[in-house]
């Protein structure tokens, strides 16, 4: 009888889908905020305020961040699943990451939003 040993983060092609589609709308995302940006009549705050009122800009940055979050965590698991192998601090690297993650993404609502 073989023994069947799981090591490291191999969750396959959907966690590699995700990475893909993440920076995909990442990289989209830059590129019109780059665009929204240099086609702003002056760099003040009354214009920046003006780019980011409209609630399209708003849901577009919020996922935005969202995406970078998850992009983020995909990485960071699989770093922490290849390389830490006592799992008490696996664990807590993973949970770490998670509320860090949680509280950039709340950030970012409460500056978008301001809750």
């Amino acid at each position: 009888m073989v023994k069947r040993s799981v090591v490291g983060a191999h969750y396959g092609v959907r966690d590699w889908l995700i990475q893909r589609v993440t920076a995909a709308y990442m990289a989209l995302y830059t590129v019109a905020f780059a665009f929204a940006t240099l086609t702003l009549p002056a760099l003040s705050y009354e214009s920046w305020r003006g780019l980011f009122s409209g609630r399209g800009m708003q849901l577009a940055t919020f996922l935005f961040f969202a995406a970078l979050c998850y992009h983020a965590w995909i990485g960071m698991r699989d770093i922490w699943m290849d390389y830490v192998k006592p799992l008490g601090v696996r664990l807590l690297l993973h949970a770490v990451t998670v509320l860090l993650l949680v509280g950039y993404l709340a950030w970012v609502a409460r500056v978008l939003w301001r809750l």
